[in-house]
């Protein structure tokens, strides 16, 4: 009985009511992303319906995550490793083809996304690999970490899900700079990551390409591929300071806005609650990635402080990303806001991982 008193007063009790807070902030700005207006009224999709049955699994996931000891996910890391890979595998053969992308495996009672599967995998498995080194990464390590994230991060970008894909190697990323490289290293990767960087262009599909020159003057194909981003600077510009109020955005109501339960979920919040709302949103993401860095500081021990550090960076990419995406102060790559934008599979993975970090804020008093 004293252990499980120990445990539950070392819960991150400010963690738990930040992520309720955003998810509950999320179905609220769903509720409104989903309707659309029309002569006798307001329709709205259920999707607001769908996120919070997600969310109340996503919730047991969490508390399932939250039990057992996660120094035992030290041993399943390689096996949990390789059968990612055979899901990701099977998506090649056996996937769900949905918006021309091939990306889902078809359970029956739900579609699931196995590429957030492999987010929760690069985690544990970075985590394993980088708290078994003493010393900071040399070159030869250092490949030996990137060319892990490589294989399912490949087979990801390959589906093709670019953004899902480098999600998982900036997650990686983030964890190697986290527990630190050599200086010679460092300075390398200064030189080489930008004049490597732009060898990539060959690599990509038309879309992908066609998305990074949009990016780049998204006035020159306004009702094509410009089309997303300038509908949202429209939806945020038109917020103005305290917005036009919940349910009260035209550009979301009247279905100008594309995506808007999804990858531009913010835009609908800017729209109707100005940018003294989207800063308190945005306030309350700060404190919530700032709960994390203190767990991953406090940790006793080198594995529970690399998978508190690898969800940080797991949530802070994804939370740049987006929002810089909306603004258009980044190309689109269909990254979702954590806890906002709709989204089953990544929902239960977000709840998970929230549950990863408080098992190792609950357990940091046991060791010395």
């Amino acid at each position: 009985m004293a252990v499980d008193r120990r445990l539950i007063l070392h819960i991150n009790w400010q963690l738990i009511g930040l992520t309720l807070v955003l998810f509950l902030a999320g179905v609220l700005n769903l509720y409104s992303a989903s309707g659309f207006r029309l002569e006798d009224g307001m329709s709205v999709a259920p999707f607001y319906q769908k996120q919070l049955v997600w969310g109340l699994m996503g919730m047991v996931g969490m508390i399932v995550f939250m039990l057992p000891n996660y120094r035992h996910l030290k041993t399943i890391a390689w096996p949990l490793f390789w059968f990612t890979c055979l899901l990701l595998l099977a998506v090649f053969f056996a996937g769900k083809t949905i918006y021309g992308a091939k990306r889902w495996l078809d359970l029956g009672f739900m579609n699931f996304q196995p590429s957030e599967m492999a987010k929760i995998c690069i985690l544990i498995i970075g985590a394993r690999i980088l708290a078994d080194e003493r010393e900071p990464l040399g070159f030869g390590r250092l490949a030996y970490v990137v060319g892990v994230g490589l294989i399912p991060a490949g087979m990801v970008i390959r589906q093709p899900d670019l953004g899902s894909g480098l999600s998982i190697l900036m997650i990686l990323g983030g964890m190697i700079l986290y527990r630190g490289v050599t200086g010679r290293v460092f300075k390398t990767m200064i030189v080489a990551i930008p004049a490597l960087a732009p060898l990539s262009w060959f690599f990509l599909h038309d879309y992908q390409k066609q998305r990074i020159l949009t990016f780049l003057d998204p006035a020159k194909d306004p009702l094509g591929s410009g089309y997303h981003i300038i509908q949202s600077q429209i939806a945020i510009g038109s917020g103005r300071f305290w917005g036009k109020g919940f349910l009260e955005g035209t550009q979301s109501q009247l279905r100008f806005l594309p995506e808007k339960h999804t990858d531009f979920a913010i835009a609908v919040f800017g729209e109707e609650w100005g940018f003294a709302g989207t800063m308190i949103l945005l306030t309350l993401f700060c404190y919530f990635l700032y709960q994390m860095v203190t767990i991953a500081r406090d940790a006793k021990d080198l594995f529970g402080s690399y998978l508190a550090a690898g969800v940080f960076f797991y949530f802070f990419w994804q939370i740049l990303i987006n929002m810089g995406m909306v603004l258009g102060l980044m190309p689109v790559v269909g990254i979702p806001l954590p806890f906002v934008s709709y989204g089953g599979s990544a929902t239960l993975v977000n709840f998970c991982l929230i549950g990863l970090v408080l098992n190792v804020s609950m357990r940091r008093f046991l060791f010395k």
